[in-house]
């Protein structure tokens, strides 16, 4: 079994589309706790509460790794999850593909998929926070929180946020979702 997370209802066949890398793909993963990331995109939510129009797909401001083989979610600035999760609610579809799908080679537990896949079953999640809590006290996904951050760390945040500024100028979008975050940073920018 595959799972794939998407906030729209109904889906009975996951159809690719254009990625990050630039083709059409499907994406999944073997862990359902994996897909809650998606369920969310931080950009997207804060330009669609603060009226900030765009069109095209949306900058993605993806705060996850991999420990242990393991989720690893970290906030970037505070109350990130909550902010971005919380109240969002989506679908995690489960798949057995027949068609071919090929382990991604740079996440561990993921897969993708440049055809087709039919929908086997669904499950609807009411509150993508409440779900990300769940899986963190399963021990399913670990969570880095602001409040505990290093000093190291904080400041390869600090050069991320001042960099993703710079090099987005046709992103205006981003560019206000990063500002409103890190107003510190980029407010002399």
């Amino acid at each position: 079994m595959i799972y794939h997370a998407s906030p729209v209802k109904g889906l009975k066949v996951l159809i690719p589309h254009t990625s990050n890398h630039g083709k059409p793909l499907v994406y999944f993963s073997q862990k359902r706790e994996n897909v809650l990331v998606y369920l969310s995109n931080a950009v997207e939510k804060f330009c669609v509460e603060n009226g900030i129009a765009h069109t095209g797909p949306y900058k993605k401001w993806a705060s996850y790794g991999f420990e242990d083989g393991i989720l690893r979610m970290e906030e970037y600035y505070p109350n990130a999850l909550s902010e971005t999760y919380k109240g969002v609610s989506g679908y995690i579809y489960r798949c057995r593909p027949k068609e071919q799908i090929i382990p991604q080679q740079d996440i561990p537990f993921a897969f993708i998929s440049s055809a087709p896949v039919a929908v086997e079953g669904c499950e609807f999640v009411s509150d993508a926070y409440e779900e990300i809590l769940k899986a963190e006290a399963r021990g399913k996904i670990k969570i880095q929180r602001y409040r505990d951050m290093t000093d190291t760390k904080l400041r390869w945040i600090e050069s991320a946020a001042e960099s993703e500024y710079r090099q987005n100028r046709d992103h205006p979008e981003y560019r206000a979702f990063l500002k409103a975050k890190f107003s510190e940073i980029i407010s002399g920018l």
